[in-house]
């Protein structure tokens, strides 16, 4: 099965690399203005050439960033905005569309980083890719400067249960060591992932709350990279990333140079993270799940509800 997920990895990167590549050329030979942007396709190719370095630079940092799981989303947009890179517009396309290949790249070689239990594994991203479908519609109402205070709530709990756990303080145990879970274990990681997957269409990434979810329920800390590289590839190689080519509301060029950038980027930090030791890693994971958490905070008291 193992290698199901692995060929739907390659599926989805010789998909989207074949998308990206039509839609650029048929953007190529456009003279149309877009109305947003106000540059035609040609304008909008010559302009993206002149930042490929810096975009490929972005993405390489981005993305290895993500590997660790800090997610690539807030540090790409916020290098765009600060080097003018994308149009505003195209930004959360471009995000999509350059950020599928380096994912599924992850997912990729993740995909067996740890004997995780299959079922487990399966069930899991099973559940994200149905949230992400099922509940769009139902999310995208819900008021995110309150999502955005529960995550910083639940994230900075979590991640002091891990860490009572690594110092072995407390009524929680030790660091897990599990590569499967059952029972109602499996249930609560099942309804989590499902509620991250319908999350992350507001912008709440999956990464950091699977990651303390994964930990929290005693899982070894090297499970919590295939379940939330493979729930994020399959949802945007399959999902969010064609259906922005399609519409052609993405930056050709930078996420061409993302892509590229990126899965360079994807495999250093992979060669990073498969170096570490476990306990080591354990204690990155809570580093960097506090750190997720106060950017949540950051966010409901500087953006409030809005995306």
């Amino acid at each position: 099965m193992m290698y199901v997920l692995k060929g739907l990895c390659i599926i989805g990167i010789v998909l989207c690399a074949v998308l990206m590549w039509k839609k650029t050329k048929e953007m190529a030979a456009s003279d149309e203005k877009d109305p947003v942007t106000g540059m035609t396709g040609k304008e909008l190719i010559a302009f993206g050439k002149k930042k490929a370095v810096y975009t490929a630079i972005v993405g390489f940092v981005a993305n290895f960033l993500d590997t660790l799981g800090i997610g690539s989303y807030a540090p790409t947009s916020a290098a765009f905005k600060l080097g003018k890179a994308v149009d505003d517009s195209l930004v959360p396309g471009t995000l999509n569309v350059g950020d599928t290949i380096p994912v599924c790249v992850e997912a990729f070689l993740f995909f067996g980083f740890v004997d995780m239990d299959m079922l487990t594994l399966i069930l899991m991203l099973v559940a994200a890719v149905l949230g992400s479908l099922v509940m769009a519609g139902i999310v995208s109402k819900f008021d995110r400067k309150k999502v955005r205070y529960a995550l910083f709530v639940g994230l900075f709990l979590l991640a002091t249960v891990i860490l009572c756990k690594i110092m072995g303080v407390g009524p929680f145990g030790t660091t897990g060591t599990a590569l499967g879970l059952t029972g109602g274990k499996l249930v609560i990681a099942v309804v989590g992932n499902f509620i991250f997957g319908a999350l992350m269409s507001i912008g709440v990434g999956l990464y950091a709350p699977c990651m303390a979810m994964v930990l929290a329920l005693g899982m070894d800390a090297g499970c919590a990279f295939p379940a939330m590289m493979g729930s994020c590839a399959f949802l945007m190689a399959f999902g969010n990333g064609p259906k922005f080519i399609k519409e052609g509301k993405f930056d050709p060029v930078c996420s061409w140079t993302q892509a590229i950038g990126g899965a360079i980027g994807v495999y250093v930090a992979y060669a990073f993270v498969s170096s570490i030791p476990l306990d080591l890693l354990t204690k990155v994971i809570a580093v960097i799940v506090y750190f997720t958490a106060f950017l949540y905070l950051r966010d409901a008291i500087k953006k409030g509800s809005a995306a």
